[in-house]
């Protein structure tokens, strides 16, 4: 089904427009060599990081049966997303792109994007019902359901995306091919198309939003139920320990959301840096891959000792080290 999408949206490409190659500007500040050649230095090494976090979260949960379980489902499913988010959106900068990949680079970032969105608020649902919920979370949330409830967020994912792509490509595409990002998202495509684009825009922008702040309420809502379960703790250092790893989890998601929403309203800004918004978009896809596998992985118990025992298993830890 996915295979007929993509040769209906190339059929449709190559019906509204003659465009065969689009030129990526990247940051419009960094014009010299030298500049660029640092800020290639800095993404490479940030990407080779995100690919090494995530990819030892899922290590460690493929090798540890003891952790298939739907919380750590839910973590392995979202080191997945943070890894495809990243190879998307990492092109090098300055160089000519063909217009067909970049539609498909589009697709994949805004699909992966807004299903992270709900994946957040999913992982925040597990979270509320584990806390709040004990007795029943046996069987409201297990490995089966969880799975169906992440292979939805897939399918609401690229159903925004691919109805927000359908509207851009109802217009031709016959403006200057110069686009001022570093990769090709929605809204910088929009500009290039001619026609009345004003209303098209707009609803852009409340799709965006509503993929945003519906997550981010329901996240929010969770978290506060969370933490007056939390104040109920009769140990201090329950509680300290909770709100620690509450605490950096809301900042990672924070950065994603608040970031998002400032993107989506610039473009409605008279006057925006357009720089901004490109540091913008770069934090919001690259700072919570990077985070994530240390918030899960340094920060909790149970992924810390599998990593120990897999060290151990690969002989790449020769001497006995302790569980803790």
């Amino acid at each position: 089904m996915m295979f007929f999408f993509f040769l209906h949206i190339r059929k449709c490409i190559n019906s509204v427009t003659s465009v065969v190659h689009l030129i990526l500007t990247g940051f419009l500040g960094f014009r010299s060599e030298e500049s660029r050649r640092g800020l290639f230095g800095v993404l490479l090494t940030t990407y080779l990081l995100i690919l090494l976090g995530n990819f030892i979260l899922i290590l460690i949960f493929a090798c540890d049966r003891l952790l298939h379980t739907p919380m750590y489902v839910l973590i392995c499913g979202l080191a997945v997303l943070d890894i495809g988010i990243t190879t998307t959106i990492m092109p090098t900068m300055l160089i000519s792109v063909p217009f067909v990949p970049c539609f498909m680079q589009m697709i994949f970032h805004m699909g992966l994007f807004t299903t992270e969105c709900f994946h957040l608020a999913l992982m925040a649902y597990d979270r509320y019902l584990a806390i709040c919920k004990p007795l029943y979370y046996p069987n409201l949330m297990y490995n089966t359901h969880a799975l169906k409830l992440m292979a939805c967020c897939w399918m609401a994912g690229f159903f925004f995306a691919t109805s927000c792509v359908t509207l851009v490509l109802r217009f031709p595409f016959c403006r200057p091919i110069t686009i001022n990002n570093c990769f090709c998202d929605i809204v910088s495509l929009l500009f290039l198309a001619c026609g009345d684009i004003f209303i098209t825009g707009y609803i852009l922008l409340l799709v965006g939003l509503s993929v945003t702040f519906i997550p981010l309420l329901y996240i929010l809502f969770s978290y506060v139920r969370i933490t007056s379960s939390v104040l109920r703790i009769p140990s201090s250092k329950g509680r300290m320990k909770a709100f620690y790893t509450c605490g950096t989890h809301m900042l990672v998601i924070s950065v994603l959301f608040v970031i998002a929403i400032g993107v989506f309203i610039s473009d409605k800004i008279p006057g925006a840096s357009m720089d901004i918004r490109i540091v913008g978009l770069i934090m919001q896809n690259v700072f919570p891959p990077l985070m994530n596998p240390v918030i899960y992985c340094l920060r909790t118990k149970e992924i810390q000792n599998s990593f120990v025992k897999m060290l151990k298993k690969f002989r790449i830890l020769p001497f006995s080290v302790q569980e803790y």
